[in-house]
């Protein structure tokens, strides 16, 4: 009976602590007393779990919040130098690596033209350039695994690449790359990678609309991703935008990707966005071009506002400049959709370059502290 008394305690306590540290791991600093109006935990609780938690290190004072006309409130945060995780993602002609602590900070990070190629000597090369990029940054026994977006569809049970149209492959295993590296890895698709990015305990019910090269998209429900009976769920690219239209990449005729993915206005890869974005009104063709791209882009945010009603984020190569043409596309937006009265709903991503890579080592994080 005692045994079955302290297990049940037991328990009790650790369910409390993974509650701390779930919340604070997507919510940042806060204070003791708002974890337990938050958490609905006693305060007792409350301070015994912090107790241990910051003489084990893992949480730390991080200042004292603004006085409110009394005791000033102390801050606390996890210690973002207690662990760190690794990030890749893998596109048709480059790999970018981040190396991200334990707060959700880029402290390292690197993009290096790569091109795909699906032997095993490209598998070696990948495993080297891992290595080379977090050799001599961080220790090793603080690394808690790498995460590894691709774009297309992925099967994380077998590790497998099901289908992608950006690498050409199909049915491609993905266990040569993992044998090769030192860490637990986690494979996902990059969409879904970039709205882990969000900390999607925290947004709730969002979707993610990544604007790459490739238009990708990710659906999150109750702060959980939601893949869709075939992991095909956010596949917004191939929704049909233009009956008749542009051939997309598929081979159908009319899909958002063919009019919103940023391919469209780098003219697949003759110039780059930046120069595109820098060249806005200072040439009448850029201009049209960006005049363009935001009516279908927001023909197909109305359409996607219409199927889920949730907030919806921007993200990918294009969302990381969309935050200074929210009111141009504002505008468009209001003129499809009749039920909103603003756009309030429409976010800016909270990475702007190498979301999915963020995104894929932050798995380790939550998966750690799934595990208290």
């Amino acid at each position: 009976m005692k045994q079955s008394t302290e297990r049940k305690r037991i328990e009790k306590k650790n369910a409390a602590k993974y509650k701390i540290l779930d919340f604070m791991l997507n919510q940042g600093s806060t204070t003791k007393a708002d974890l337990a109006k938050q958490l609905n935990l006693s305060m007792p609780t409350i301070l015994s779990n912090i107790s241990e938690l910051t003489e084990k290190g893992l949480v730390i004072g991080a200042g004292e919040m603004e006085s409110t006309g009394g005791r000033k409130a102390r801050q606390i945060a996890l210690n973002e130098d207690y662990y760190y995780a690794i990030g890749v993602d893998i596109t048709a002609h480059h790999i970018g690596m981040v190396l991200v602590n334990f707060g959700g900070k880029i402290v390292h990070q690197q993009r290096v033209r790569f091109d795909f190629q699906s032997d095993i000597a490209y598998c070696r090369q990948l495993a080297a350039q891992i290595q080379a990029f977090y050799k001599d940054v961080a220790a090793e026994e603080k690394i808690l695994g790498i995460g590894i977006s691709l774009p297309g569809i992925i099967n994380e049970k077998e590790h497998m690449l099901v289908k992608s149209h950006a690498l050409q492959l199909e049915n491609y295993s993905l266990k040569m790359i993992e044998q090769l590296l030192s860490f637990p890895v986690y494979f996902e698709n990059d969409a879904n990678a970039a709205m882990l990015a969000e900390n999607p305990r925290q947004v709730g019910n969002v979707v993610y609309l990544s604007l790459n090269n490739t238009l990708g998209g990710a659906v999150c429900i109750d702060g959980n991703l939601f893949p869709g009976q075939n992991r095909k769920a956010g596949e917004f690219g191939h929704m049909l935008l233009v009956p008749g239209g542009k051939q997309c990449y598929c081979g159908k005729y009319g899909c958002a990707d063919a009019y919103c993915a940023a391919s469209v206005l780098t003219g697949n890869g003759k110039c780059t966005l930046d120069t595109l974005m820098q060249s806005l009104g200072k040439d009448a063709d850029a201009d049209q071009l960006w005049e363009e791209y935001l009516e279908y882009l927001a023909m197909l945010i109305s359409n996607v506002r219409m199927i889920f009603d949730t907030e919806i984020i921007l993200g990918g190569d294009v969302g990381g400049y969309l935050d200074r043409h929210m009111m141009e596309l504002a505008e468009k937006v209001m003129k499809y959709n009749r039920f909103d009265r603003d756009i309030s709903y429409l976010k800016n991503c909270s990475y702007q370059k190498e979301a999915s890579a963020v995104g894929v080592a932050k798995h380790f994080f939550q998966l750690y502290v799934e595990q208290i």
